[in-house]
């Protein structure tokens, strides 16, 4: 059984989506006994809340329900049960850090670290470009579900692929 957990701030956009995309493309591939599959957020927030309404709309448009799913928050115990805790961007990656203290099992990776969907980041301590993966846009601040759609599913696409070599 392979288990992954999305993280975002909220959990009412991103991971949510990423969570019900993820699902829907483990049981396409007839892989739904062997993978467990939810989201948490890193803040408190939204504990409680359904999904987003455009976030709900977007999933509804390629028909995916996530009916029923309420926000919560990421806890110590979700390290030690989940095989992979896979994050939004790296402000989720640094909360992530700090409430878990760490990452010693090198279970957290971002989602669109899966995929080639990277970007060139100077870095003037080490005066240098380094590639990094680009992060899923909080579509809370940009309103754009479409583009955070396409991220999610290249992420889940791509680390589904990875955990079924």
């Amino acid at each position: 059984m392979k288990k992954i957990l999305f993280i975002c701030h909220g959990n009412i956009c991103r991971s949510p989506m990423a969570e019900f995309i993820m699902k829907k493309l483990v049981a396409d591939a007839g892989l739904s006994d062997q993978f467990q599959i939810d989201s948490a957020a890193t803040s408190t927030e939204e504990i409680g809340n359904p999904v987003y309404p455009p976030a709900r709309r977007k999933l509804a448009e390629h028909g995916i329900s996530c009916a029923g799913k309420t926000a919560r928050q990421l806890t110590q115990r979700d390290y030690q049960y989940y095989d992979h805790l896979i994050a939004m961007d790296q402000n989720n990656i640094r909360n992530m850090m700090r409430m878990l203290g760490g990452d010693p099992d090198h279970k957290i990776d971002l989602l669109l670290s899966f995929t080639d969907n990277t970007h060139e980041v100077a870095d003037p301590q080490k005066v240098k470009t380094e590639i990094v993966p680009r992060e899923v846009a909080d579509p809370w601040y940009t309103g754009n579900f479409d583009a955070t759609w396409r991220d999610c599913l290249a992420g889940c696409t791509a680390l589904l692929q990875e955990l079924t070599k």
